[in-house]
């Protein structure tokens, strides 16, 4: 398939006859009360004339399941059944469609409609996707039939008259509340071999007739001229198109071929085209505004001078050089920065520069550090900022002679000059009170109210503990961590324990005064691990007796991290809390929280009022927490309602993490999360951090969206900030920008090292400017567009109506595609949809993200989990968001169990699926392996070690150890897709038709969602229908 774009086939654009399936909401998602006219679908009579029946939109294929085109051979034209009662479609959808018997005559009365009216209705009644550039029409797929005139050659000739051809017409849709009486016929799917029955003879060449009292429309004149360089782009048509309008390619028809499945842009082929162009080899940094690999392409990265795109990722690499064509394009202009990001083993880590008590060179006026975007002049003496251009002295420590091209003679000597990321040790200027920081500590926080001690988890807490304490993170060429540690239990009152290294027992302080929480004991409380260890274990082991008989069911939870705050204050160090908590807090004390799940307010304008924290004592504490570098990592265990918008909003805002075990259950759930809190524990992590992030002129940053917290508009705080945490950033215009000096970033982490050591970490970029729109297009990237518009809904949400916030991503991404259209690509018939290559994935993407249980307002879903998402998302990276909106879903019984490699995804689609497939799908945060019923009985007995289909127990969460190969590759695959995520994904076995498949369901993003959201098909049409009325 060629890597500008796709050739589509009708049967994604059609209305399928008989199928009556409500046309894309757009909007309003799944919700119920605007079912009757979905806004969007109906617009008032303005520029386009009057109102388009709704039937006049495609409604888009047969439901998932109808047509299976599988990527897989052999399964491609299994038929799979419906699965089980679901949420009732709009119609009730029959299971096969027969064939109508061929007809000249309407069933229903076609509604007389004017001209502007129904040349809508023809825009919509055909997708075709044909991309510019070099592949006009790749593979020679294209509508059958011959094309009446060519885009692009020759001297005009007639417009053909529109012939209708005997018995191809085809029935329009039954009338339904959606679609109104009767509609338009529309042109009919071309037919394949195993495509959804029902479908026109390959012969038929079909236009639509017209219409009583309608002229038939001459579509546009073919053009003649010369329009400059064709962007490269994917463009998609509805075939049939306007009747006599110009067809898409010229020349003799193509022979008639089985047209390819694959019609509409595919994320698993945009994600291989770019592994087979990039994978496995260098990408040198070395080239300001390049744009990066995608982050699904493993490759080795080499710093020459710009920042690894692992550390900055941005939404453009080429900003638009005057705020006027950033309007003009809506595409925002942001970075998403990981600035402790993981580097592979094979990459070099970060140098540390250390200019000892002078300390970094910086700019007097701006105080950008020493990059290599400063350029020195007057032999040296002297250099100009990049930022800000002011000019400054060389510091005489600092000064070195210039070589014959002006560049020190240094260069490569001096990471600051000519790396893109590396390290500065801090000076006392830097430190907090001017003096060196105390090391961190981690104190862990254990609810041992009933439950917990009931189920087993208190002491597996305690077991655990004794072995990680031996894995505290340190320095690499330190022996032991400087990490101190303490301990606290609690229920409704707080126990803090002396574990000195003197003491033969452990001594537990009890505090009930929760009100004014205050630590009993400074000596013996925070202690080095290797010292009291003794004292430690003896304690780990009296705590699930001491509190066994305790039938205390009320907990607190805003003292307990107040106890953490006092005791690190008292200590003078960072540090980090580990609360182990698993109930709604409702014991008397400041935080108390009631149960507030009220699912009357879902889909009013109060709905948001679930997003925020009932109590402002929440908000106060997490600005307590940054203030004293206090990170707060929260293990919840709930069974029912906690309030995850106010429990987790300290986690939050404080750069720790939040993991949620519903339902914990010892023998399913203890190994998730015993894998969490060792990876939590043992992750690289800075303390007490601040960012700034500093601009060359003619842009700045304007909104900052992660785990952070901001008393001022340039200063990001962070209690802590770890390996997967990014911080997403905004920029805006406030003069022009050049296409010379470009735009550059520096982003400026200082902060607390695990060994108490103070460092700032420098990260710079350079990106292009340009004026032409179609160097703005060429160079965005989709999956950091997403992880933009994903935070910055989410943080709406707080504010807006959900309803407004929807609407706003669906106009903003037909506003950028419109953009696109009508400045960047050539003349062409308004029933295309046209694509820029670097975003042809992000319709597909945007619904994705619509469809997410955030944005949905559906009472079916849980308050806690929507809230628990929300706060997940606002501090991900580019790859951990692009993975949780479309999961990876790989086909196991294709594997290759002699080579290394994963068998090659398919789309996130039933449609892929098949009754003889076992299939492995993953987001980050789950983890699910599908059986299809006839799945081969030597992989069942390979993977389970069990002799059939009908043996196999889904309610494991791992997967034995059987020592077949098929088990150690599909283990293998799976360690490998866990390593670079921070949530260890829990392992669900679904077999197909049994009801726990639905769960899974929700997972298959390209298909209609359980709880309301389009499909991409009907999005697709939904984007194109706004384009045009935006064109027009």
């Amino acid at each position: 398939m060629s890597q500008q774009g796709y050739v589509a086939t009708p049967p994604y654009s059609q209305s399928q006859p008989g199928i009556g399936l409500s046309p894309p909401h757009y909007g309003h998602y799944g919700d119920p009360s605007h079912a009757a006219s979905p806004p969007g679908m109906m617009k008032p009579a303005g520029p386009l004339g009057a109102v388009a029946p709704a039937g006049m939109m495609p409604p888009g294929p047969p439901p998932p399941g109808t047509h299976q085109f599988g990527q897989n051979g052999a399964h491609a034209s299994v038929h799979l059944p419906q699965r089980f009662p679901g949420p009732p479609p709009v119609n009730s959808v029959a299971q096969s469609y027969t064939p109508y018997p061929p007809s000249t005559q309407s069933s229903y009365p076609s509604p007389v409609s004017t001209s502007s009216t129904t040349q809508l209705g023809n825009q919509l009644s055909a997708m075709q996707i044909n991309s510019y550039g070099s592949a006009m029409a790749p593979h020679g797929l294209g509508p059958p039939g011959p094309p009446p005139t060519a885009p692009f050659q020759g001297p005009q000739r007639p417009q053909q008259p529109s012939i209708l051809q005997p018995g191809s017409q085809v029935l329009p849709p039954p009338p339904t509340a959606l679609n109104g009486p009767g509609t338009s016929p529309l042109s009919p799917p071309t037919h394949r071999q195993d495509g959804p029955p029902g479908a026109a003879p390959p012969s038929a060449q079909y236009q639509p007739p017209s219409l009583p009292g309608q002229t038939l429309g001459t579509g546009y004149p073919p053009q003649q001229a010369s329009y400059g360089p064709q962007m490269v782009g994917t463009q998609l048509t509805y075939p049939g198109g306007f009747p006599g309008g110009p067809a898409q390619m010229a020349g003799p028809p193509p022979p008639q071929k089985k047209l390819d499945p694959d019609a509409i842009p595919s994320p698993i082929q945009v994600i291989e085209n770019d592994r087979a162009a990039r994978g496995e080899q260098a990408y040198t940094t070395n080239t300001r505004g390049q744009v990066p690999p995608l982050v699904t392409t493993d490759c080795v990265i080499q710093d020459q001078g710009n920042a690894s795109p692992r550390y900055i990722r941005c939404t453009t690499y080429c900003f638009p050089c005057t705020s006027d064509m950033a309007k003009q394009t809506q595409i925002p202009l942001a970075a998403v920065i990981k600035p402790f990001a993981t580097i592979p083993s094979n990459e070099v880590p970060l140098y540390l520069v250390n200019h000892g008590e002078s300390g970094p060179v910086r700019c007097n006026r701006c105080k950008a550090y020493m990059c290599p975007f400063m350029q020195f002049i007057e032999g040296g003496r002297r250099y100009q900022c990049g930022f800000c251009n002011c000019v400054n002295d060389v510091p005489p420590f600092y000064f070195q002679h210039l070589d014959h091209i002006g560049r020190r003679l240094d260069h490569y000597e001096k990471p600051e000059l000519s790396l893109g990321s590396y390290e500065y040790v801090a000076t006392l200027d830097y430190c907090r009170k001017n003096k060196p920081p105390n090391p961190p500590a981690f104190i862990f926080m254990i609810d041992v109210s009933y439950s917990n001690i009931k189920n087993g988890l208190v002491k597996l807490i305690c077991e655990e503990l004794k072995t990680l304490l031996e894995k505290l993170p340190k320095e690499e060429q330190e022996e032991t961590s400087a990490i101190r540690v303490g301990f606290i239990t609690y229920n409704k009152v707080l126990h803090f324990f002396n574990v000195k290294s003197n003491l033969a027992q452990p001594q537990m302080m009890v505090v009930t005064d929760v009100g004014e929480v205050f630590v009993p004991l400074l000596d013996g409380f925070l202690v080095n691990y290797q010292e009291s260890q003794s004292v430690i274990h003896n304690l780990l082991d009296q705590i699930p007796e001491m509190f066994a008989d305790s039938n205390e069911n009320e907990t607190v939870f805003a003292p307990v991290i107040q106890a953490g705050v006092e005791a690190l204050k008292a200590a003078d160090c960072p540090g980090k809390l580990f609360i182990f908590h698993s109930s709604l807090p409702t014991a008397e004390a400041p935080g108390k929280l009631k149960n507030r799940d009220d699912k009357k307010l879902i889909n009013t304008d109060k709905e948001k009022l679930l997003f925020q924290p009932q109590t402002n004592v929440y908000d106060s504490l997490a600005k307590e927490c940054v203030a004293h570098g206090c990170s707060v990592s929260l293990f919840l265990f709930p069974s029912q309602y906690v309030d995850m918008a106010s429990l987790g909003l300290v986690p939050q805002l404080t750069g720790g993490t939040i993991y949620k075990y519903n339902n914990f259950q010892m023998h399913l759930d203890s190994q998730q999360f015993l894998n969490d809190l060792r990876y939590d524990i043992e992750k690289k992590i800075g303390f007490d951090a601040i960012m700034r992030v500093r601009t060359s002129t003619g842009f700045r940053a304007t909104d900052f969206f992660g785990g952070i917290f901001m008393s001022n508009t340039t200063d990001v705080e962070m209690a802590a900030i770890d390996c997967d945490k990014a911080v997403t950033v905004e920029f805006k215009h406030d003069d022009k920008l050049s296409e010379d000096s470009g735009a550059l970033i520096q982003c400026a982490v200082l902060y607390t090292t695990i060994s108490g050591q103070r460092r700032l970490r420098i990260h710079n970029l350079g990106l292009n400017c340009s004026s032409q729109l179609s160097d703005l297009y060429k160079s965005c990237e989709t999956d950091a567009l997403i992880n933009f518009f994903a935070k910055s809904a989410f943080k709406a949400v707080l504010h807006q109506p959900l309803k407004v916030i929807r609407e706003i991503l669906v106009n903003q991404t037909a506003h950028m595609l419109a953009c696109y259209r009508k400045n960047c690509a050539s003349p062409s018939a308004a029933s295309q949809l046209i694509l820029p290559d670097a975003m042809k994935v992000l319709p597909v993407y945007m619904n994705c993200l619509l469809k997410n249980c955030v944005l949905l307002s559906r009472p079916e879903i849980p308050t806690d989990e929507r809230a628990y998402q929300r706060q997940l998302v606002m501090t991900m990276g580019v790859a951990d968001s692009q993975l949780f909106f479309y999961p990876q879903l790989l086909p196991i019984h294709m594997m290759d169990i002699k080579s290394a490699t994963f068998p090659a995804a398919v789309r996130c689609s039933e449609s892929r699926l098949s009754e003889e497939g076992i299939f492995l799908l993953a987001n980050g945060l789950n983890m699910f392996l599908w059986l299809g019923v006839s799945s081969p009985t030597e992989l069942i007995q390979g993977i389970f070690n069990v002799p059939s289909f009908a043996h196999i127990n889904t309610d494991m969460t791992l997967l034995p150890e059987v020592g077949s190969p098929y088990s150690e590759k599909l283990r293998m695959i799976m360690n490998i897709m866990q390593q670079k995520r921070p949530y260890s994904m829990k392992l669900t076995v679904v077999k197909q038709r049994e009801q726990p498949e639905m769960v899974f369901r929700q997972f298959l993003v390209e298909d209609k969602g359980l709880y309301g959201g389009s499909s991409y098909v009907d999005f697709l049409c939904c984007v194109h229908k706004e384009i045009c009325q935006l064109l027009n």
